[in-house]
């Protein structure tokens, strides 16, 4: 039995309260959050961005990319980051910032690829989409979806690279790594080794250190190494290009660079004039601009329609080198300076 009339008996008392409140105050209801909310107030998009330090050449591009691209679509961009590679405290404060100040969506590279987690839920619930570029949470199902490089895949061309350079020298390799709670930096490290064609565990391995992709903590680190290695490395792998800035400083200051293979992961146009110069073999190019626009793109599509964007998106990587090898497809500088971080 349906009770109609009840129903509209009470809509006609709803209509005429709001009608006789009309000279005090509008019937209306707000929503706070979400898709077609006035969150922060009615206006222009706002889309938030915390990215994992605010210095990294890196991250000033991936910032630049999506503040472009906010505002070509009438929007805004506030863009926060932690304070060092690694400053997952710092990384939980911004997110619980940009809900505050009435975002739609959230991009982050997570430092600590699980311990945002409870940050991006507790914003997830309060309507805002939170979408990861560059680096995965662990979970990677913890946001919406991911835009990034397939970093395994990244590793992996520059340790295929590396090994056919070698040729058959038997390597002795040094491994500058990320943090080991960063997903970015753990598949990178394995797609590097499964490139060189070893497993994990290798006894090849000579020397690991943790530099956070600081060219100064990089460089501090291979002088250590250097003392107890010495001459014997013959091949550096590095999460990014500022750690094998420093890499290559600390062999250049012992005089081992020409004996020394150094690779390293990121594209950007001081690390294409790296390889240029001859500090570098080889470097993949990622394309933060790509990743900055394709988010910014799903953020004001879910403020629009309340789609939000899924799964893991690859924006491509591409090996960068000019002494190319047999077998593998690959950019030369000048082409890599046209296209840095695209």
């Amino acid at each position: 039995m349906k009770f109609t009339g009840f129903r509209r008996s009470t809509a006609a008392v709803a209509v005429l309260a709001c009608a006789g409140a009309m000279a005090l105050s509008a019937c209306t209801t707000t929503k706070k959050s979400g898709p077609g909310s006035d969150s922060g107030g009615s206006g222009p998009v706002k889309v938030g961005l915390v990215t994992k330090t605010e210095t990294n050449p890196y991250f000033v591009k991936l910032r630049e990319s999506a503040k472009a691209a906010a505002e070509a679509k009438g929007g805004s961009l506030i863009a926060l980051a932690g304070k060092f590679d690694g400053d997952n405290e710092g990384q939980v404060t911004a997110i619980e910032n940009l809900v505050q100040q009435g975002v739609k969506g959230i991009l982050i590279t997570p430092s600590n690829s699980a311990g945002v987690l409870g940050a991006i839920k507790q914003a997830q619930d309060k309507g805002v989409v939170v979408i990861a570029l560059d680096t995965q949470t662990t979970p990677a199902d913890a946001v919406a979806a991911t835009y990034a490089t397939n970093n395994e895949t990244a590793g992996k061309l520059i340790g295929q690279y590396v090994k056919a350079r070698l040729g058959s020298t038997k390597p002795q390799l040094v491994m500058m790594d990320l943090d080991p709670s960063a997903s970015v930096g753990i598949q990178r490290h394995n797609g590097f080794l499964e490139g060189m064609g070893l497993p994990l565990n290798t006894p090849d391995i000579i020397g690991t250190a943790l530099t956070q992709g600081d060219q100064t903590k990089a460089q501090a680190a291979m002088e250590n190494l250097l003392q107890r290695v010495g001459g014997q490395v013959n091949a550096v792998y590095n999460i990014n290009e500022p750690a094998a800035r420093g890499a290559y400083q600390a062999l250049k200051e012992k005089g081992l660079t020409g004996k020394v293979l150094v690779g390293a992961i990121d594209g950007g146009c001081q690390g294409v004039q790296d390889v240029k110069n001859g500090l570098f073999v080889g470097t993949v190019m990622q394309f933060p601009k790509k990743m900055a626009e394709d988010g910014v793109n799903a953020v004001f599509d879910y403020a629009k329609t309340g789609k939000k964007p899924s799964g893991f998106i690859d924006t491509g990587a591409t090996l960068i080198t000019d002494k190319p090898v047999a077998g593998m497809a690959s950019k030369d500088t000048t082409w890599g300076a046209q296209n840095c971080w695209g």
